[in-house]
């Protein structure tokens, strides 16, 4: 995978959503990689936490959403514990959900669904998708 980075990446509209969600200053990280040594759900994510702060830091939108590391991230504030400068990496994680989710793609439509499968299902997957189809 090649990788263009540039000024505009940096200052694109996505880094400054991370940034507002979340909360937190993704600059502030200096990539020492506590985050990512302390991490529990570490070896099921693609990129290790403090690789989601560097792609989010350089505005790296479709290769960080593509990514399931923070669908992964068990939100248990280990890393946020480890950071020696105090970034709440799980906040970051969740802003990342949030991005994701408010994008409204929907990877499984129901209609792809059989009948007797959808009678297996959670009701709140049912009522998940419900929400998520109105205004």
């Amino acid at each position: 995978m090649r990788t263009r980075i540039s000024s505009k990446e940096i200052e694109k509209d996505f880094v400054n959503k991370v940034t507002e969600i979340s909360g937190q200053n993704l600059l502030v990280c200096y990539q020492c990689g506590k985050c990512s040594a302390g991490c529990p759900s570490v070896s099921e994510m693609d990129l290790l936490p403090n690789q989601v702060i560097r792609f989010a830091q350089l505005g790296m939108e479709e290769d960080l959403l593509a990514s399931n590391a923070y669908w992964v991230c068990a939100s248990c504030l280990t890393c946020n514990v480890r950071c020696p400068k105090g970034v709440n990496i799980a906040e970051i994680m969740e802003a990342l959900r949030q991005i994701n989710l408010r994008k409204n793609v929907d990877h499984l439509p129901m209609a792809n669904i059989t009948q007797e499968t959808r009678a297996h299902l959670p009701t709140i997957a049912l009522v998940g998708h419900l929400r998520k189809h109105t205004a």
